[in-house]
């Protein structure tokens, strides 16, 4: 990784192990949280979808947190049926809204109603219960240089990445994907006191060298984005 140009912003963790890369996130993200909770009544984490993040999520289940008083909600969703295989919602729920952690107040991003009507409507009623701005946002990323729903090819994502957007969520049609979907606006997710990045593989090493080196091309590589910021890039193989 010594060749990689880390813009100053970016704040690179790399460990040679999947386990102890999602130990150290896991503290990471629990130290966040608990000094949210000394400075205000709620603590607020978002959180991303796909194999990645299963282990820190079961890891994060367990850790000593105030869990009652933390709200959860997603960075990103396919509008499926939450009881879909591909739904994050559901992922979430068996994986991390366990053990301690099934005390947290989840917010779902899919809602009641088609996303084109009172479904996005719903969706930005339930985070308007939330705590704001949110303290930890954990993304991820696909090869494809996306992250959240911001894909490349969504004819919504200049407004998704709007950095004076006041919407918390906006609904996203990407060609490339076979489901619609809804994501936290870039301004709700840049606002976090924390953001991290959690990828893992030689793939994603690739597609991160790749966005690191070009910050200006946003539209081709959407991550691009967040690494103009404080974020912390957690990777292992």
């Amino acid at each position: 990784m010594s060749d990689v140009n880390w813009p100053v912003s970016v704040r690179p963790v790399l460990l040679g192990d999947a386990m102890l890369l999602a130990g150290q996130l896991t503290r990471e993200v629990v130290t966040h949280l608990t000094v949210a909770l000394t400075k205000r009544e709620r603590a607020s984490l978002a959180v991303s979808g796909g194999s990645t993040p299963k282990a820190f999520f079961e890891l994060l289940s367990v850790a000593p947190l105030d869990w009652a008083r933390v709200d959860v909600t997603l960075v990103d969703e396919r509008w499926v049926d939450q009881r879909a295989p591909d739904s994050n919602e559901r992922l979430v729920k068996q994986h991390l809204l366990q053990n301690g952690a099934a005390r947290a107040n989840f917010v779902g991003l899919r809602q009641a109603g088609s996303l084109d009507s009172r479904g996005q409507g719903a969706c930005e009623s339930a985070l308007g219960g939330m705590t704001w701005p949110l303290d930890v946002v954990v993304l991820g990323m696909g090869n494809d240089g996306h992250t959240a729903s911001f894909f490349p090819d969504a004819p919504e994502l200049l407004e998704a990445l709007g950095p004076d957007n006041p919407a918390k969520c906006i609904a996203l049609t990407p060609a490339s994907q076979p489901q619609r979907r809804v994501s936290l606006t870039f301004s709700a997710l840049r606002a976090a006191s924390f953001v991290a990045l959690h990828i893992k593989g030689d793939d994603k090493l690739e597609t991160l060298k790749k966005a690191v080196g070009n910050l200006d091309d946003v539209r081709a590589m959407p991550v691009r984005a967040f690494f103009r910021q404080s974020i912390s890039v957690f990777w292992s193989p």
